[in-house]
């Protein structure tokens, strides 16, 4: 299976608290949530569910596992009326989660990944399938990035600057060059990109 990161940011690179209400992410203080809400268009709405069905499997980081579970995982058809094409895959493809806490997973087809990391995800891509795909699990993303995991980096960037939340990329961390394999603009301002890693980025040489 080809491994597809998924993830809303602000133009400021923000991905905290992207849906739901304020009360989805207050870490360190956030009080900005919700900001992706309403903010795309028809096209961009398709294009989640489109996204959501192509899934072969799902892989999260635990915080945004303990999101999706009490959300997704918890409602009912009438709960996600509209959505169906985002909460019929979550609930019947497989799912796994990164962590070494986590025992007792509530959300039925669920796979907990305890051990090797690395190892582990090396294994579900070698699975036959199309995509294992990452939605929002920043720590996750930013440490598959690193390990040369990801295949496919899409990112949703909202026409907003937020000012305050976690970022996807650190200040600090690894240099990877992107290509860009598709590029789209919604009628309201929202911009998604595909891009592969493509190794180091190449810089001129000192003089």
């Amino acid at each position: 299976m080809k491994l597809r990161t998924v993830t809303q940011v602000t133009l400021d690179g923000v991905m905290q608290g992207n849906g739901g209400a304020t009360e989805e992410d207050r870490r360190s203080g956030f009080d900005r949530g919700g900001w992706a809400l309403g903010l795309g268009d028809a096209s961009t709405h398709a294009h989640i569910n489109e996204t959501y069905e192509r899934a072969d499997a799902f892989l999260f980081g635990r915080h945004t596992y303990d999101v999706f579970a009490g959300s997704w995982g918890s409602w009912d058809a009438d709960q996600v009326r509209g959505w169906e094409s985002v909460w019929r895959p979550l609930n019947t493809r497989p799912k796994y989660v990164a962590s070494t806490t986590l025992t007792s997973p509530r959300w039925e087809g669920t796979t907990v990944l305890s051990g090797d990391l690395a190892t582990a995800v090396a294994e579900l891509k070698a699975q036959p399938g199309g995509e294992l795909q990452v939605h929002g699990s920043g720590a996750l993303v930013r440490w598959l990035l690193a390990n040369g995991l990801v295949d496919e980096l899409e990112l949703l960037v909202v026409p907003v600057i937020l000012g305050q939340g976690t970022r996807l990329f650190p200040q600090d961390g690894p240099d990877i060059a992107l290509e860009l394999l598709d590029s789209h603009v919604d009628s309201k301002g929202v911009t998604i990109q595909v891009f592969r890693p493509n190794g180091r980025p190449q810089y001129p040489a000192a003089r």
